[in-house]
């Protein structure tokens, strides 16, 4: 009994069996981290930010975060800048009351 193969037949190739992907502990992977929305559009909108994180690698997440960073630090800022509803005046001082006495010429 012999292993070769009879004149003019091509051997067959051995079905290829697909290699599995190594495990690279680098590569991306999504974290799933709840992100709970807050009611404010702009607020939300960069949290959702943070989940383009999940599709880089991780030298790519710095500029992410910065970014997310950088809004929500502007939409705090911006509450400063919107007029709201006067302070209230310190314990025991009475806020000054609009003065009706017209001087009579």
């Amino acid at each position: 009994m012999t292993d070769s193969v009879p004149e003019g037949r091509v051997a067959e190739p051995a079905e290829a069996v697909p290699a599995e992907p190594e495990y690279d502990p680098a590569a991306p992977a999504p974290l799933h981290v709840p992100r709970t929305p807050t009611g404010d559009a702009e607020v939300d909108e960069r949290l959702e930010r943070l989940a383009d994180a999940d599709h880089l690698a991780t030298d790519g997440h710095l500029e992410v975060y910065e970014d997310v960073h950088r809004g929500l630090r502007d939409a705090l800022t911006a509450l400063d800048t919107r007029p709201g509803p006067p302070a209230p005046a310190p314990h025991g001082e009475r806020a000054p009351t609009p003065s009706y006495h017209q001087s009579r010429s």
